[in-house]
């Protein structure tokens, strides 16, 4: 990292979206549009609302993050993306049935101009779902520089040198890391040979890292965090972060979690449930595409918990994770947690936490803040996987020989800390380095 060396944010970003026709991403654009426009505020956006403590506690100096860091102002942002449906965003917006019809009246003009290219898709690798606006070729590497190609073309168009490209696209079917992941030239070759390890959401990073562009892969698939084009995103000094929006039941984890080994209480069993009836909650229904999901959510726990170190408390609990397509629910998703847990003496008792939350309005800040701070990124030639990006990720991607972070009070401090240090700033540690006053001092 280098600090002091952040370019300054000039001109427009594009921001490409993979999946712009689905729920996450028309509620975020619409949101963006509305903001614009004075109809509303980014709550839930912590590089728009939150603030960032500088020097002691006693200097009461609490800027806002987008005061403090140079940050792309979302004014700025040029929005364009690929799907599988040929549809305008407004249209994808009302199928989505996320927000009323009042709020997207508000942007109707913005969402209607948006029309996606068409979308690298095999239905091999999300079952549940089918499109005809999509891209034929030779092989997948055909495809990926088509992918490429559209990237330079959106730049050119747009007059832009920054791109920022974020995969909120639907879960693809779980792929363990394989030989064909391991290295640059065995993943150009793979791509050639059109080789079954390789799913399109790879090819969409290895396209975008390839034109110099930050890649987020917002789900729990293994995307850009492979080898390959994790090599390759170093070689070309770009960002790349993931994987899967941290938004409903498993932010309540990384909360709770947390919690329990703060105050070193046992824990016997968790158990999770879900009801979801929008697009993500139909491709989940697959069992393929729900195992790469279960992946992302059964981490979390033996992170945070460290059963390794705390087998008394941690050694034993059983995890059980469900996630049930309930059409009628929508977007409105419930997640239902019971927690048996056991304190001093070794009695039991037990935690439910029932959170009806709205999916899509959960993860569109996410997107916002991801896209923000990837461009950051990129402008403070900070490259590879960027760690500190962890509190917006149910599973974040790490270097090998790092432990993951799922805390979400240290993810935040992280997050802080990085960019108190991007600005040359004191990092924060709430040691006091002054000495003590006495009363009789404090009160002169």
């Amino acid at each position: 990292m280098k600090t002091n060396q952040i370019k300054e944010p000039n001109g427009k970003l594009g921001v490409l979206i993979v999946g712009i026709n689905g729920a996450v991403s028309t509620t975020f654009l619409a949101g963006v549009f509305a903001i614009r426009k004075g109809f509303a505020k980014p709550i839930g956006s912590v590089s728009q609302m939150a603030t960032i403590r500088i020097g002691k506690r006693s200097e009461n100096n609490f800027p806002f993050i987008k005061d403090f860091v140079p940050l792309e102002s979302i004014d700025d942002l040029i929005f364009g993306g690929w799907d599988i449906r040929n549809e305008s965003c407004l249209e994808a917006s009302r199928y989505a049935q996320v927000l009323e019809e009042k709020d997207l009246a508000r942007v109707a003009d913005e969402l209607e101009e948006l029309r996606p290219m068409k979308a690298v898709f095999d239905q091999e690798y999300v079952k549940r779902l089918s499109g005809d606006h999509v891209k034929e070729g030779e092989n997948k590497f055909d495809l990926m520089t088509q992918l490429r190609e559209d990237i330079r073309q959106f730049k050119k168009e747009n007059s832009l040198d920054r791109i920022v490209v974020i995969w909120a696209g639907s879960t693809e079917i779980f792929i363990p890391l394989a030989d064909v992941h391991k290295t640059k030239e065995s993943f150009v070759k793979g791509m050639k040979n059109n080789d079954r390890n390789i799913s399109p959401s790879m090819l969409y990073a290895w396209a975008a890292v390839s034109e110099g562009a930050a890649y987020i892969n917002g789900s729990p698939g293994l995307s850009v965090d492979i080898p390959a084009i994790m090599d390759l995103a170093a070689e070309r000094n770009i960002p790349i972060a993931g994987k899967d929006f941290k938004t409903g039941q498993t932010l309540i984890k990384t909360v709770i979690g947390p919690m329990l080994k703060t105050r070193m209480l046992g824990l016997n069993g968790w158990f999770s449930t879900n009801i979801l009836g929008n697009r993500d909650g139909e491709v989940l229904d697959d069992k393929d595409s729900f195992k790469t999901k279960e992946e992302s959510k059964l981490s979390v726990l033996d992170t945070v918990l460290q059963p390794d170190i705390y087998p008394e408390l941690y050694g034993n609990f059983y995890h059980k994770v469900r996630i049930n397509y309930y059409p009628p629910r929508g977007d409105n998703k419930e997640g239902w947690d019971n927690i048996d847990l056991f304190g001093w003496l070794g009695y039991p008792m037990q935690l439910k936490i029932n959170f009806l939350c709205r999916d899509s309005i959960l993860a569109a800040p996410i997107v916002l803040d991801l896209i923000l701070f990837a461009d950051l990124a990129l402008r403070a030639n900070m490259s590879g996987i960027q760690d500190w990006l962890s509190l917006f990720f149910k599973s974040p991607m790490h270097s090998p020989n790092a432990v993951p972070e799922h805390d979400l009070f240290i993810q935040m401090m992280k997050l802080k800390n990085t960019l108190r240090e991007l600005m040359n700033e004191k990092q924060i540690t709430h040691v006091e380095t002054e000495p003590a006053k006495s009363e009789l001092e404090r009160q002169a």
